[in-house]
């Protein structure tokens, strides 16, 4: 089986005629632990929803593979069943279906026919994962996000990733809102997920979740492209000393691309 592999070169997307993301290039391999950091309007969202095929952005620029294979050739469902996953900034809600249906679904759908996971196992796999999870047994029957408070959607979000065991993850502010109990959780988590067939792009504006995950390698963002990278170390800094250093270090003036989504 090979190295998962996300391979994100010169991308350039746009909302309308706004061009947010400006030449973007990232590579991200099973493994792997990436930690996109950067000011509000800098493009981090729009990353996300691009790679995943949300309609309302459009690629103008550049090629993304993965695995080996043009991402942008897929239909949204067969990025997802080829093993990219996004836990989104705000889950939505859905009624009607519980969390229990949609996660068997979800792992069924990206296997092959005759080849689905059976019943007891997949229950013995949801109780052990929600144990972990610190998530009561009565979330499983309950409606998609239906009624979650902010923090629960995001454990939920995490207990999706850990089931369905994607191939790279893409984690757009998984610990917005998260007071600290639920933020160490959440970490543990994805720390459960790390392997050599898993690889992770952690999306966030704060250094204190990365207290809790070690990155392999950390990104700045600014003005739709990545403008520095480093390790572990480049987050302590900027949450010691803010942005303006890069800034000042890359002549880049004060201002953001706009809009986030």
């Amino acid at each position: 089986m090979s190295t998962p592999n996300l391979k994100i070169e010169n991308l350039r997307v746009s909302i309308e005629d706004k061009e947010i993301i400006k030449g973007l290039n990232l590579e991200i391999n099973g493994g792997e632990i990436h930690a996109i950091m950067g000011p509000n309007g800098t493009g981090k969202s729009t990353l996300s929803s691009a790679l995943m095929g949300h309609p309302k952005y459009h690629v103008t620029e550049g090629d993304v593979s993965f695995n080996g294979e043009d991402l942008f050739e897929m239909e949204v469902d067969e990025r997802a069943k080829a093993g990219l996953f996004l836990a989104m900034q705000y889950p939505s809600e859905v009624s009607g279906i519980t969390n229990a249906d949609f996660l068997r679904s979800a792992i069924n759908a990206r296997r092959e026919e005759g080849q689905e996971i059976s019943l007891m196992k997949f229950i013995r796999e949801l109780d052990k994962k929600m144990e972990l999870l610190e998530m009561d047994s009565s979330f499983a029957h309950r409606y998609l996000n239906e009624g979650f408070s902010g923090g629960e959607k995001k454990r939920n979000e995490i207990l999706q990733l850990m089931m369905i065991e994607p191939k790279i993850a893409i984690l757009d502010e998984i610990d917005s809102g998260l007071d600290i109990d639920a933020l160490k959780v959440v970490a543990k988590g994805i720390n459960e997920m790390r392997n050599p067939e898993f690889g992770c792009l952690i999306i966030t504006h704060y250094q204190r979740l990365l207290n809790y995950i070690t990155p392999d390698k950390v990104h700045v963002m600014m003005q739709g492209r990545i403008v520095k990278s480093g390790g572990p170390e480049l987050a302590q800094r900027l949450e010691a000393e803010g942005y303006d250093w890069i800034k000042e270090e890359l002549g880049i003036e004060d201002e953001t691309v706009g809009q986030e989504a």
